[in-house]
């Protein structure tokens, strides 16, 4: 198993990022989906734990199939969904238990991880008193205006080095801003990844930790330079929002019948409860060096139309 602890600091309060991490996972999970490929919302509820309290559950099939990698089409079933579940108790959230993500043709491959957020910049140790930390593990600071991202999920109006916030006044950003930005909070994630596969084992961890360092920078700029469509909702539009997209999502996917079966755990322990809190992004192209394979498919670049509240709205007045 390989342990990471990842610390993204961001120009907002962790109550503002309550709001904006909803929106930003309902809007690009819409934005990601198209028919029979995205992330499906089967429940999304309230959930009450005994020690942290009132929260929310949520269950998704994140269909993938088009999305992977050409080298892991190559070895996987040609139709097949990712189960995802989730407890969210903000500021603290798992996004899976050590069997949720985990695929069948994958036995032995599983992801964790947890995360807390507080309004600092990102200079709290030993968050997570976690008995799954056995001696050290690597601390990475991502920083989301400097650190790059894959080429292909670049956009300009979403670089926080150039984006500017109408309604906040916050950004640009600019160099050691972290240590100079009011307000500012961080999102601390214990991410463990394990793949019990001998002589793979090593190689395949430290690509998947890759990949979550990818997503984890791209969910939390666009968290950011989306702040003026989210700022100032409060909790009650946001999860109206939230239900809204989810329901025209799951309309845009449809009906997909799984080629294999993920396994499925049942509630988890008092002490692991939440939800995630990194929106799903399509895993990167470029094949670890035991795997790669010429590619055969060309990578769709066209998403539909971003949907907002009002449009939602009308287009439920409509039916």
């Amino acid at each position: 198993m390989l342990i990471k602890e990842y610390r993204i600091c961001m120009p907002l309060t962790t109550e503002e990022y309550r709001v904006g991490q909803l929106y930003t996972i309902s809007k690009h999970s819409h934005q990601e989906s198209e028919k029979g490929e995205g992330v499906e919302v089967v429940k999304n509820e309230p959930h009450e734990d005994p020690i942290h309290g009132p929260g929310q559950f949520t269950e998704k099939r994140v269909h993938l199939s088009s999305k992977l990698p050409s080298w892991a089409r190559a070895v996987t079933p040609r139709i097949f969904y990712i189960t995802e579940k989730a407890w969210n108790y903000y500021p603290y959230t798992i996004t899976a238990d050590s069997h949720s993500l985990q695929c069948s043709f994958l036995p032995k491959f599983s992801i964790y991880i947890e995360t807390k957020y507080e309004d600092n910049c990102g200079d709290s140790e030993n968050i997570f008193h976690s008995d799954k930390i056995l001696g050290d593990h690597e601390v990475s600071f991502l920083d989301i205006a400097f650190d790059e991202i894959p080429e292909r999920y670049y956009r300009s109006l979403e670089d926080p080095r150039f984006f500017s916030s109408a309604k906040t006044g916050r950004g640009p950003l600019r160099e050691g801003w972290r240590q100079h930005t009011k307000p500012i909070m961080c999102s601390y994630k214990l991410v463990s990844v394990k793949f019990e596969v001998w002589g793979l084992q090593s190689r395949v961890e430290q690509f998947v930790h890759k990949v979550i360092r990818d997503i984890l920078l791209i969910g939390h700029r666009q968290a950011f330079a989306w702040v003026d469509e989210w700022c100032g909702m409060t909790m009650e539009e946001v999860r109206r929002y939230e239900q809204e997209t989810q329901e025209a999502t799951n309309e845009l996917i449809g009906l997909v019948a799984p080629a294999i079966s993920v396994s499925e755990v049942g509630q988890p322990t008092a002490t692991h409860s939440a939800p995630a809190s990194a929106p799903s992004t399509p895993l990167s192209d470029e094949a670890p060096e035991f795997l790669a394979a010429p590619k055969t498919r060309p990578r769709k670049k066209s998403a539909p139309e971003t949907l907002t509240l009002p449009a939602l709205r009308e287009r439920a007045g409509a039916e």
